[in-house]
């Protein structure tokens, strides 16, 4: 807020970590998860439940349970690590207390994520195997979880997926995306042809490029778990967390 042309502590605060942390191209952002799987000894389940728990965290933060526990989450899951990102926030959200249901259409052969959705069953949350209507969504559902593509995307979007992209571009309710929103393109941002519009970004390890062109309310930044000498590589000027917190506002 401003104050006869101040800028207050807070909104500065915020504004500077925004401007100081560095934002990724595609190549890099691949590159820092190669250190931290070959260098570092991370696993991927391990950066999966870590970046899972940030993500549901901010979006608690952003949309707490008094409020916008009485509707559904709906947590749109693609085949990749984004996807896994997401069946972990899902799982998260529900212990937190809110309802979850989990549109996963194309699942992953893999044990990993078989261990994934069987956790999130476990803990209440639903699978939906039927794509929801532009209406469905509108009407039943208080909040979508972007969760479909990451920073490995490149277009074009998938048959399987073009339905709930067309979906989740004209929805009126509030979308959370993790790390990139879903579709765009991870350095220059949404798409000629128009794409998600996400009200909330969570980045993760670092914001991408496409950040930059994120126009929503809330930009967080979660994934606690970068090594000093990887920031110091790389560069990234990540801003300080909170206490024990394992997201931070960026904007």
């Amino acid at each position: 807020m401003l104050f006869g042309g101040i800028i207050t502590t807070k909104t500065f605060c915020k504004r500077t970590l925004s401007a100081m942390v560095r934002y990724l191209g595609q190549q890099e952002a691949i590159n820092i998860d190669k250190d931290l799987f070959n260098q570092y000894k991370f696993s991927v389940d391990q950066l999966m439940e870590l970046a899972g728990f940030s993500c549901a965290s901010a979006i608690a933060k952003v949309y707490p349970v008094e409020k916008y526990g009485q509707k559904p989450i709906l947590v749109c899951c693609g085949p990749g690590n984004n996807g896994g990102d997401g069946l972990v926030c899902a799982r998260h959200l529900s212990l937190f207390g809110y309802k979850l249901k989990v549109f996963y259409p194309q699942r992953t052969d893999k044990q990993l994520y078989h261990n994934l959705v069987h956790q999130a069953v476990s803990s209440d949350v639903v699978m939906i195997n039927r794509e929801p209507t532009l209406d469905e969504v509108n009407n039943e559902f208080g909040l979508i979880v972007d969760a479909l593509f990451g920073f490995s995307f490149k277009p074009p979007v998938r048959p399987d997926f073009k339905n709930i992209m067309e979906v989740l571009k004209c929805v009126s309710v509030p979308i959370a995306s993790i790390d990139v929103p879903s579709g765009w393109n991870v350095e220059k941002g949404m798409p000629s042809e128009g794409g998600i519009s996400p009200e909330l970004l969570i980045s993760l390890t670092a914001p991408k490029q496409c950040a930059q062109f994120f126009l929503g309310k809330y930009h967080y930044l979660g994934g606690r778990f970068v090594p000093p000498k990887l920031e110091q590589k790389y560069k990234l000027s990540l801003p300080k967390y909170h206490g024990t917190e394992c997201c931070v506002l960026l904007k």
